[in-house]
């Protein structure tokens, strides 16, 4: 008998970031360690990552990460975790460790343990073992995970949904999940991104027939942008594109990479002869795709919006396709492209929110599960808080009992002993990661009000030279200012600002003239002109203080 302890360092009450940690008996199993993308708040920051500081201090008994598959908001944590903990085993099946393998340095590859797992082959770890069963997603190789302990069986759905017309890699092997079911599931955590939704998601996950009217209509170019590892989206771009007289061409070099090794590995079956070249960039017979490389959605689509791309630009002629439908975070992001794209005269065409959807479960297939599953817990994770309580709904609505079904928020610790909920008010310390650019550690609060002030209030540098050995002022102080007042309209205010910083700095030359604390004159002229500079303007800019001896 065991006990266990379930709860998430990320992805409940947000979209992204899911990681979901199951310590069974001081084992611990980490399922998916992703980011998600800031939303404009934090300026500059590219991605957002959970707070691993659980891992690092019982870095000793972690198991194993086990990806389910490879898309940023399941996976893109992985290197800079990896950063930190090189020696922790990562999971996943061979298509998710090629995009892991892509996102790291070769060096870190090699200091790293990335091992390739197949659709249900067990993996054993003392008296506890992990089974994978492929789930059907918008990706290859995507699996749900199982993990078997001594009181029953944890279940981790990962994103899917149920649609009878995939094969191959894409098949839900639902003979599989029945027989986990009839064992006995001791716990369920399935997603709730899409548990709002009523019915099926199939088959408004398929695209095909939206992608052929707008091939039909554009007579001219075409620039789509996709997610890069929406295989099933590029598969069905090609698809209706074979069967018209354009070319594709592919931009940015990730993605490039991307589609020639799934073509390699045989994930996308595509007639290479219809791939174009840089040289059929401006003919009117081509559709030109691009997408993300680990930056906030649609970033690429912006540089092209606003011409500060070297390969191409928009045209009057052109359409512009939005080959994803939309979801929460990024409306606004999207309706600001829209309109941009409308003021250069292009036509802006974007899959519609409510007859497409992404590949994740809505109610009925979460019935489904639940059907097949039979837990006597249910956890909803993945998704906003409302969300996941319209899942409990649904987890209610079809026999599972209202006490045993749990909603928590990141680090809330739902616990069992011997297979049984023990009451537990135990919160981990849960935080986020914000990353700009390539660094690789937090950015932190202070970098972010700095960023705020300057963004908000601009910023005054004021400037002085002293003599090193009399101390006297032989220059200065000088003011640059950026982005606080109009200079030409305000020069009365600077020389009321030159007068208020010489008094200061004299004041403490006075009074120190043997050993003058810099410190303190910066700090003193910060208060002064802070002081002044919001009685006379009502702003606050950021005051920096230089003093030179020569």
């Amino acid at each position: 008998m065991s006990k266990i302890k379930i709860f998430a360092l990320g992805g409940l009450n947000e979209n992204g970031k899911n990681m979901y940690v199951v310590n069974v008996d001081n084992d611990i199993f980490v399922f998916d360690a992703g980011l998600k993308y800031d939303n404009d708040i934090n300026l500059g920051i590219d991605y957002i990552i959970p707070n691993f500081d659980y891992l690092i201090k019982n870095r000793k008994n972690v198991k194993g990460i086990f990806l389910t598959h490879g898309h940023e908001g399941n996976m893109g944590a992985i290197p800079d975790i990896l950063e930190k903990l090189p020696e922790i085993p990562v999971y996943g099946t061979k298509l998710t460790l090629e995009i892991v393998k892509r996102d790291m340095t070769l060096e870190s590859i090699k200091k790293s343990h990335l091992i390739e797992i197949k659709p249900h082959v067990k993996q054993s770890f003392g008296k506890n073992s992990i089974f994978p069963i492929s789930v059907t997603h918008s990706i290859p190789d995507a699996v749900c995970y199982v993990l078997y302990t001594e009181d029953g069986a944890i279940v981790y759905t990962g994103d899917f949904t149920f649609d009878s017309t995939m094969t191959g890699s894409y098949k839900t092997d639902i003979g599989k999940l029945a027989y986990v079911g009839k064992q006995g599931v001791l716990c369920l955590m399935a997603e709730s991104f899409y548990a709002d939704r009523t019915g099926h998601t199939s088959p408004n996950n398929r695209c095909e027939a939206f992608i052929r009217e707008v091939l039909n209509k554009s007579k001219n170019r075409i620039i789509a942008t996709i997610t890069t590892a929406h295989f099933y989206r590029i598969q069905e771009i090609f698809n209706e594109v074979s069967t018209t007289h354009r070319k594709i061409v592919i931009m940015g070099k990730q993605l490039q990479e991307t589609i020639n090794s799934a073509i390699a590995e045989g994930y996308l079956q595509i007639n290479k002869e219809k791939i174009g070249t840089l040289a059929d960039l401006e003919s009117d017979n081509v559709l030109v795709l691009i997408s993300d490389e680990k930056e906030k959605p649609f970033a690429n689509l912006e540089r092209i919006i606003k011409g500060f791309d070297k390969f191409i630009s928009i045209k009057d002629t052109d359409t512009i396709f939005i080959t994803e439908p939309s979801y929460p975070g990024i409306e606004r992001r999207l309706a600001l492209l829209m309109d941009e794209i409308a003021m250069l005269g292009a036509d802006a065409v974007c899959l519609s929110q409510k007859k497409h959807l992404l590949h994740h479960a809505s109610g009925e297939d979460l019935m489904l599960l639940i059907d097949l599953m039979q837990p006597k817990y249910y956890f909803p994770v993945k998704g906003e808080y409302r969300n996941q309580y319209v899942n409990a709904e649904i987890a209610e609505s079809v026999g599972i009992p209202k006490e045993n079904i749990i909603l928590k928020l990141n680090g809330d610790v739902f616990e069992m002993d011997n297979g049984e909920q023990v009451e537990t008010f135990e919160h981990i310390d849960t935080d986020q990661i914000l990353i700009d650019g390539n660094n690789s550690g937090d950015i932190g609060d202070l970098v972010l009000k700095d960023r705020e002030m300057l963004a908000s209030n601009g910023i005054v540098i004021i400037s002085c030279t002293l003599d090193k050995e009399t101390k006297k002022i032989l220059g200065g102080p000088e003011i640059l200012t950026r982005g606080f007042i109009y200079v030409k309209e305000s020069q009365d205010l600077l020389e009321e600002t030159k007068r208020l910083a010489r008094e200061v700095i004299e004041e403490n030359i006075e009074e120190n003239q043997k050993r003058i604390d810099y410190s303190k004159i910066k700090n003193d002229v910060r208060d002064v002109l802070g002081k002044f500079f919001y009685q006379e303007t009502e702003a606050k800019p950021m005051v920096i203080t230089v003093i030179q001896e020569v």
